[in-house]
């Protein structure tokens, strides 16, 4: 798997800079906490028992837990129904669940407490990339599982994470090629100031260069933040065609009202969103967003049986005004793929679970998904949507076919060197 070896040979640099960073954010973490963060240890899974462990660990509360909560909800859901389905091994699921409050150090030290102290056979959660970035080293240097639910920048691959939401060729690269084919000319980037807008602007800029494009702008602002008001003059000013949003959680609400209060719709300037689904809207206000784009490979809307009864179940366990979005089908088929990996493999143990990965396939909500044994990712289907008046998203382009993931971007001339 491409870059695995560099990133063994670099774990203990890593998982000791995961803990510095910690003493440095002032995180409360003890000595003994950090330990664990940079030490690797035995599997402590106890597979003796009628049930087996495993870790939820999202943000419920920060500036991500408007989009984190949603994806422990569906989680939730999923090991729900796997338990009154008989379990996993025939072994009842026990949930731990953590919250990362929306930090990467604090992702990191419940990683380390979720695989060490509780003992548990697999985690499934993260969003940021900064999370993940944050994780890596722990999982890796402890030789456990992570199951990312969230689209992401690509460049990446890993034995011990599995990548559930879409990599760059399965998400913005469509979007791109979506807007092209609707004449887009000049774009304006707008992103949080983390790891995955910086990336996938950089992928973006890389492919607007090759393709005939003009960035026009590209502005950072911190996670977060709630004043637009400078960015949106420029983005108004700019006379783009369209922009391209990577802003992730809450900042998306201030973007849009601020976008909206200087004359600026979908009409008008479109923008085209990565981290913006059916759960967001209500808080940024319908108002805000009718008629903007979105790229996902997952809507509520899908008319798939596999997908009526996915809604079905999560309005009836959570309420009938709750929406899906994609991050939490991914979230919900991710913990379906581990079932069906450990199931395949005869066991909970971590490398005969790895070995057996490959080409598993799961009848998710959103279409048939395989995973890909070469680097951890899964096959998905890039769908475009535009956010109706109901507040849902209805698609308006979709893939002909499932996509294989592509995640260092090795199929595309124009994108080499950027891994």
């Amino acid at each position: 798997m491409k870059s695995i070896a560099l990133q063994r040979a670099l774990i203990p640099f890593a998982a000791a800079a995961v803990v510095a960073t910690m003493s440095g954010c002032g995180s409360q973490i003890s000595e003994s906490e950090a330990d664990t963060v940079s030490s690797s240890a035995a599997s402590c899974v106890d597979t003796s028992g009628d049930s087996i462990k495993i870790g939820f660990l999202n943000s419920l509360s920060g500036t991500m837990a408007i989009s984190e909560s949603t994806v422990f909800d569906s989680l939730s859901l999923a090991a729900e129904e796997i338990n009154a389905d008989g379990g996993v091994l025939g072994k009842q699921l026990e949930v731990i669940s953590e919250d990362g409050a929306s930090e990467p150090t604090k992702f990191a030290e419940r990683a380390a407490k979720l695989i060490q102290q509780d003992c548990t056979a697999a985690v499934f959660g993260g969003w940021t990339s900064s999370s993940r970035k944050a994780m890596l080293p722990v999982f890796e240097s402890n030789d456990a599982l992570l199951f990312y639910p969230v689209q992401y920048e690509g460049l990446e691959s890993s034995d011990n994470i599995f990548y559930t939401g879409a990599t760059t060729n399965q998400q913005i690269i469509p979007a791109l090629d979506y807007l092209a084919e609707q004449g887009t000319k000049t774009l304006f980037l707008v992103g949080s100031d983390y790891v995955f807008p910086r990336t996938a602007n950089k992928i973006i800029n890389a492919y607007a260069e090759a393709h005939g494009m003009e960035i026009v702008g590209e502005e950072y602002t911190p996670l977060g933040s709630t004043e637009f008001s400078t960015i949106v003059n420029k983005v108004r000013d700019s006379g783009a065609d369209a922009v391209f949003n990577t802003l992730n959680g809450d900042s998306n609400v201030a973007f849009f009202r601020q976008y909206t209060s200087v004359g600026l719709s979908a009409d008008t300037m479109p923008v085209v969103s990565v981290s913006i689904a059916e759960e967001e809207v209500p808080g940024i206000g319908l108002e805000n967003v009718e008629g903007q784009l979105t790229a996902w490979d997952y809507y509520q809307t899908l008319d798939t049986p596999e997908n009526q009864a996915f809604v079905a179940a999560f309005k009836e366990k959570y309420g009938q005004d709750r929406v899906t979005s994609d991050p939490m089908e991914a979230a919900y088929t991710s913990l379906y793929l581990w079932k069906a990996m450990v199931e395949k493999a005869g066991s909970f143990d971590v490398d005969k679970v790895q070995d057996a990965a490959g080409g598993v396939s799961f009848e998710a909500p959103e279409g048939t998904v395989t995973v890909n044994g070469d680097n951890n990712h899964i096959t998905k289907t890039p769908r475009i949507g535009k956010i109706t008046s109901d507040g849902l998203i209805e698609t308006v382009w979709e893939a002909p076919e499932a996509v294989e993931p592509d995640p260092y971007l090795e199929s595309y001339d124009w994108a080499a060197g950027l891994s």
